[in-house]
């Protein structure tokens, strides 16, 4: 249930299956904003898919439900999102009447949905194949795992100072730490064993600490199905935070960093890796990649920059600090302007980039 890397040409199922996976993930961020907005009595003027020109569309009640052109977006627009709610048929009914912890409420729950929807899918998978234990299965001869004396069948605990859980978790660190000497916890017949482990290269520029497993899949109970699902969650949003330190710390570069078309061919390239496995497990790899990215969505939704959903937390808790002094709604519109136009700014150079790694 690895996903592969990306590289190599998009096909049209890699279009069809981004299009139905990011539909989802965007569905299920903007139905926390109108949820939240329409249990606080907030006027939702259009709920849509898509961006750019409307394709079909229905007015129910108070709210125009839409489908745009454009596959990868959405928008849960509100009365008087902008603050402005002096205008209207019923002013009242604006998100800039409502208090400050009702709008907290609406803005935080797109993400906060993102994170409940990689949950329930991680319990399909996770009730369906298991979670993956992070036993050693091969010990390399010549490295220093054989001579710590590691053995196929040791159980991984713990590395520095992080407790391990699932094996993906000793894989990611190993990438996010080569050259560094670990120290490795592991259990072995009822007992706990520590030793120290120096990586050594292994002729490609990449460090190795000798050992390996395969990512055998174990089911548990039901306990232990809804804690290995909540932990995945956890786990796609502390690999997320731990990538984005790294980026700004320099460690990983422009190459590394993938948008839409990238992820599009990733699906592409995971799905034809699937296929020989039959439809089951692409329907489990496709779950995962929902995961991942809807993890990747509530983590980067929540970051504190203005046109995000964080930035618009950021101003509003201002608000809260400032007990209930709001800031100047024109300065906050130009401020989220002005960031929107450099994240579109950002969008173009990451899909110019994603081009050029595919091509």
């Amino acid at each position: 249930m690895s996903l592969s890397k990306a590289g190599g040409r998009l096909s049209v199922m890699s279009w069809i299956l981004a299009i139905l996976i990011f539909s989802l993930i965007v569905i299920f961020h903007e139905l926390g904003h109108f949820l939240l907005a329409k249990r606080g009595g907030i006027r939702v003027n259009e709920f849509s898919l898509g961006m750019g020109p409307v394709l079909l569309s229905k007015q129910v009640g108070e709210t125009r439900y839409s489908l745009r052109l454009l596959p990868f977006g959405g928008a849960c627009m509100m009365e008087g999102e902008d603050g402005d709610y002096e205008t209207g048929e019923n002013p009242s009914d604006s998100f800039g009447a409502k208090s400050v912890w009702t709008r907290i409420s609406v803005v935080a729950a797109g993400p906060i949905f993102n994170f409940i929807l990689a949950f329930f899918l991680a319990l399909f998978i996770i009730g369906s194949v298991g979670y993956d234990v992070p036993v050693v299965t091969e010990v390399m001869e010549g490295y220093a795992a054989e001579e710590a004396g590691i053995q196929p069948g040791d159980r991984i605990v713990r590395m520095n100072n992080t407790n391990i859980h699932v094996y993906r978790e000793v894989e990611f660190f190993v990438q996010t730490h080569q050259g560094e000497t670990v120290v490795v916890t592991y259990e072995r017949d009822g007992g706990r064993h520590t030793v120290v482990l120096e990586p050594k290269e292994n002729g490609d520029g990449y460090w190795l600490l000798g050992f390996r497993g395969s990512g055998v899949r174990t089911k548990g109970n039901v306990l232990q199905t809804i804690y290995y699902s909540a932990y995945e969650v956890k786990f796609w949003i502390s690999t997320t935070i731990k990538s984005l330190g790294m980026l700004i710390g320099g460690q990983i570069g422009a190459d590394d960093i993938s948008g839409p078309v990238g992820i599009v061919n990733t699906i592409g390239q995971t799905y034809e890796a699937s296929r020989q496995d039959g439809a089951f497990y692409i329907w489990l790899n496709m779950l995962n990649m929902s995961i991942l990215l809807s993890a990747n969505l509530g983590v980067m939704n929540l970051l504190p920059l203005p046109a995000l959903d964080g930035g618009r937390l950021v101003f509003l808790f201002l608000e809260v600090i400032r007990r209930g002094k709001r800031v100047d709604p024109e300065k906050e519109g130009m401020v989220h302007f002005v960031g929107l136009m450099l994240l579109m700014a950002l969008m173009v150079f990451v899909m110019f980039n994603d081009f050029r790694n595919i091509l």
